[in-house]
């Protein structure tokens, strides 16, 4: 064989290995992150997780026959199982906080009137989803509300009018400190709520940079690693920071320069927030075991894309007569730490 047709050899087998590669990880691009598992009698098993792709994006809308289960690495009949999808709004809630920034550099500017239907769009969206507060900042060291937690379109119909009628305190821009006080509204909020699982998402947009100096860099970077909250960053406007806005938008940011892009920012964001919220799941079975302890696996698969987590539970004393669809008891104290691959 001659040296070039061995270096064409060479080369088709590493496309072709490439192609493989590539197919492989297209079928394992989903992560499923679990978030709390419930083990009852007679023989009753629940788990509530999420859904993501490689990169974070949420998978929203998979029905129960996406799902394969799996004790001790043998798979479940669905006949066996009874499995089913129950809605996640009974054993969870989700709040969106909304900091918007209405120092003087967006009062004074004319932008309110572009800022209206963006804000009205964004909590019209959200609100069918999740319960949705809408809080201002401008240079004052505390944020102030514009509309407490509220869920449904009634509740956040005319947010955008009382835009209006907004007058900054302090036309300097305390940026970094209402995002330290607006995680405290979140954490405050989901610890007066009874709901067993409980999870919170800050939204945050601003026209321009920390201005106030109120909250240096290093302690807003310290809430912001220990928080457990989603947080976005809406940053349009000429006066912007890109690296500033990406280092508090842990989770997604929309960054520009021109005021016309408002409305498709809020818009682009209000989608993630509506897909975040639908990428839970509360898969309910029935387990066969009746004795003993077991490892789980449910797998996830969607558009050829796979994905897994694992739990070990205890089936002593289980027994017949289950029903799927009974509500779960979650234990709140005591929740799984958030895992999956």
């Amino acid at each position: 064989m001659t040296r070039s047709r061995s270096l064409h050899l060479d080369v088709v087998r590493a496309a072709g290995a490439a192609a493989l590669l590539a197919a492989c990880l297209g079928c394992a691009g989903l992560r499923l992150t679990l978030y709390n598992a419930s083990v009852e009698k007679p023989s009753n098993v629940a788990l509530y997780f999420s859904v993501t792709d490689r990169a974070g994006n949420p998978v929203p809308n998979l029905q129960a026959d996406s799902f394969r289960i799996y004790e001790d690495g043998q798979l479940i009949s669905v006949f066996e199982s009874r499995q089913t999808i129950l809605n996640p709004e009974v054993a969870a809630v989700h709040y969106t906080l909304l900091l918007l920034d209405l120092s003087g550099s967006v009062t004074q500017s004319g932008a309110l009137a572009q800022l209206q239907p963006a804000v009205q769009s964004f909590a019209d969206r959200v609100s069918r989803v999740q319960q949705v507060a809408i809080y201002g900042f401008d240079g004052s060291p505390k944020i102030f509300p514009l509309m407490p937690f509220t869920s449904g379109p009634g509740g956040v119909r005319g947010v955008a009018e009382r835009l209006l009628s907004v007058r900054p305190r302090d036309p300097s821009t305390n940026l970094n400190g209402a995002v330290l006080e607006g995680l405290a509204l979140l954490d405050r909020t989901l610890q007066h709520s009874s709901a067993p699982l409980k999870f919170g998402t800050l939204v945050v947009f601003t026209d321009g940079t920390d201005r106030a100096h109120r909250v240096d860099r290093r302690q807003l970077n310290e809430a912001l690693n220990n928080t457990q909250h989603n947080v976005f960053v809406i940053g349009v406007g000429s006066e912007i920071n890109e690296h500033e806005l990406r280092s508090i938008g842990r989770t997604g940011v929309f960054l520009g320069r021109e005021p016309t892009l408002l409305q498709q920012a809020f818009d682009q964001i209000a989608l993630k927030v509506e897909g975040y919220t639908k990428s839970f799941y509360l898969l309910s079975y029935c387990s066969p075991a009746r004795a003993q302890e077991h490892e789980l696996r449910v797998e996830a698969i969607s558009d050829k894309r796979r994905g897994s987590l694992t739990y070990r539970f205890n089936a002593q004393g289980f027994g017949p007569n289950c029903d799927p669809n009974r509500l779960p008891r979650f234990d709140i104290h005591h929740p799984v730490a958030p895992k999956g691959r």
